[in-house]
This record gives structure tokens, sequence and C-alpha cells, in this order.
């Protein structure tokens, strides 16, 4: 059955976003279907208004609504741990479970070499300018990347890079099982993850 265009271009729409397929695309935009119009409204104000207000913050990296972050201006964290991971998301889930109270740096993604990611498209030179800046200050790096293929790759090459500053460095422990997210991790495995980590 050929479906209104209106509804074929929703359940496109949709499609687009990570792990959606198209019987939940079709799923979710039969469900708003069934909403009011105001619900609908609100709904698309919230999607137009997503990246209103939001900012990258200029120490670490990560997205919120001011520069520093919360994270960064928080005189209480401890500055002598910096956890490297890839994206906000993963920054929230081990804030999420309260064990770690050092700082962040995001990368904005891992290498891969397939689609054209490489050490240069990644947030590392301002990492590197940090430690410069720290003069000695920041004793630990904690490499938090997911456990996959572009992680290692980007752990490995992080290794090779930071070798030559008097850091120690650590990765998270193998609580997360190998080629997961952390987005898929529950709290307790990340929370094993930080506290066993090598």
């Amino acid at each position: 059955m050929r479906l209104p265009s209106s509804i074929q271009n929703c359940i496109d729409a949709f499609s687009q976003l990570p792990t959606i397929g198209r019987k939940s695309a079709e799923r979710f935009v039969f469900y708003l279907l069934q909403k009011d119009q105001n619900e609908l409204d609100n709904f698309a104000e919230a999607i137009k208004n997503l990246k209103k207000g939001i900012k990258k913050c200029a120490i670490c990296g990560c997205i919120d609504e001011t520069t520093p972050c919360l994270v960064c201006a928080d005189a209480k964290r401890d500055r002598a741990k910096i956890c490297v991971i890839t994206n906000t998301r993963d920054l929230i889930l081990i804030e999420n479970t309260k064990i770690y109270n050092g700082l962040y740096h995001v990368l904005g993604g891992n290498i891969d070499a397939i689609n054209g990611i490489t050490p240069k498209q990644l947030n590392i030179k301002p990492l590197l300018e940090r430690l410069r800046n720290q003069n000695g200050g920041v004793r630990e790096i904690i490499l938090a990347l997911n456990p996959t293929f572009e992680g290692e790759t980007t752990s490995l090459h992080l290794t090779n890079v930071l070798k030559n500053y008097n850091i120690k460095l650590t990765r998270l422990a193998r609580g997360l099982s190998a080629g997961s997210d952390l987005q898929y991790a529950d709290e307790l495995t990340i929370k094993n993850a930080i506290q066993n980590r090598k």
C-alpha cells in the first residue's frame, strides 16, 4: 500500500536515526499520528530548538549550555585525572555511576579509516595543550573508549602520543564486553570498569 507522502517522509526521517529500522520508524510515526496537534507541535519545537543554546566546552569539548562546562568549572573535581571519552553521552554514563570525580576530555569520535576519520579530525591536539598548560598537574589519563575496533585503534594511537608525557595511562577494566558501546552497559558494569582500570 502506498502511504501518504507526509507519513512516508516522516518514516524516512526516523529511519535515518541510528539503530532505527523501517518497522521501528513506522511504529513511531503511527504512534505520533494518534497524538493531538498541540503535542506534535511541542515535539517538533523541541527538535527544532535542539541545538539552540548549546555550546561546546572550550576546555574538554563536551556539550553543555555554558563554557566552561559544569564539570570543568567545578573546583571540587580532581584535576589530577582526565578521563578521555568519545562523546558527551559517555560522560553522562560515567557521571551516573557517581564513582569518578576527575575531569574529562571528549574526542568527538574515534579513528575510523573506513569512514575517513583520522587523528587530526579528533579533539586530540587540545588534550595535549591541556597537559602542557597543567605544568605536571595531571597525573593520570584514563582511556575510557569503547572496546570496538575503532576504540582500540584510537586508544593505541593515544598511548603512542602520550608515552612521552610523565603521566600514568590507564584503561577501563574489561568488565565491558569487546565490541560493545558504553551506552549499552549498565551503571554497575561501568562502575566496575572504572574501579578496576589498569
